[in-house]
C-alpha cells in the first residue's frame, strides 16, 4: 500500500495526466485553428444558400466536412507528440 501511494500513483500523475492535457489541448488548438481557416466562412455561406433555397444540406456538408477535417489533423498532432515523447525518453535512457 505504501508503494501504490508514494511510488506509483505519483509516478502516474507526473508521466499520465501532461500528455493527456497535452493531447486535450492539442485538439482545442487544432479545432480552432480548422475553425480559424475557413469553416465559419463557409457556414456563413451555407447559410446563406440555405436561406435563398430553403435547403440545409449546405450546412450539413460543411458541418460534415468540418469533421472530416479536424479528426485527421487530431490524430496526426497526436502521432508527431508520441513520437516526440519517445524520442525525448530514447534521449533520457
Amino acid at each position: 500500500m505504501q508503494t501504490l501511494r508514494f511510488v506509483v500513483v505519483p509516478q502516474g500523475v507526473r508521466q499520465i495526466i501532461p500528455p493527456l492535457l497535452n493531447a486535450f489541448i492539442a485538439l482545442q488548438k487544432d479545432t480552432a485553428l480548422v475553425n480559424v481557416v475557413g469553416v465559419v466562412d463557409s457556414f456563413n455561406q451555407s447559410m446563406i444558400v440555405a436561406s435563398n433555397y430553403y435547403n440545409l444540406s449546405a450546412a450539413t456538408t460543411v458541418a460534415l466536412l468540418f469533421i472530416v477535417i479536424s479528426i485527421p489533423q487530431t490524430r496526426f498532432v497526436e502521432r508527431m507528440a508520441r513520437r516526440d515523447r519517445a524520442r525525448m525518453r530514447a534521449g533520457n535512457a
